[in-house]
């Protein structure tokens, strides 16, 4: 990575990482979450032949795939204060975009459903309108996943990670950070 000049005070920078860090936790958490509700829609579908959107365990899934873009927009939008991560031609981060449009995918898949069951009244999970909800969330993963892994790498790269007080363990982090962890038989 070509070195930037520093454009705001390294303790700011980490702190705004941190935050940033934070909210990637919480989203993660409800999203984990949605894999809970799942769980409890299969079952009542195994009970119910037939709900509508205004069945309980659709309010708790549907609220999912509405919290979680707006969430990751305000990433985005907290994330312009860190200059680092923004995209190319100073947009915004690549990962960042496709976590939103994987997320905005499954909340407009919500109507689809709905339509798609009224004139069909089937509730197979293999159906194609919910196709686009297993695929929306996996682009938003792979998207959310690339983007913690850039902000974790920039934190490296500031030295807010410190190596812990074992000496032994200072070592390996050491020898981690100079890429030689698995590689010490290499010359």
């Amino acid at each position: 990575m070509a070195q930037m000049p520093a454009l705001i005070p390294k303790e700011v920078e980490i702190q705004r990482l941190k935050k940033i860090y934070l909210m990637v936790i919480m989203l993660g958490s409800i999203a984990a979450s949605v894999e809970v509700d799942n769980f409890v829609d299969g079952s009542l579908h195994q009970t119910a032949i037939r709900d509508s959107a205004f069945t309980p365990a659709h309010w708790w899934l549907y609220s999912h795939f509405i919290a979680l873009p707006l969430g990751w927009g305000f990433v985005a939008m907290y994330d312009r204060r860190v200059p680092v991560l923004r995209g190319p031609n100073n947009s915004m981060n690549t990962g960042l975009k496709i976590t939103i449009i994987g997320y905005l995918a499954t909340m407009f898949t919500i109507g689809i459903n709905e339509m798609w069951h009224f004139w069909f009244v089937e509730e197979i999970f293999s159906v194609p309108n919910h196709w686009m909800f297993n695929m929306g969330v996996v682009v938003a993963f792979m998207g959310a996943l690339a983007y913690v892994v850039r902000v974790y790498a920039r934190l490296v790269e500031l030295g807010a990670e410190t190596p812990a007080r074992n000496p032994y363990v200072a070592e390996m982090y050491k020898l981690a950070l100079e890429g030689k962890l698995y590689s010490r038989s290499i010359p």
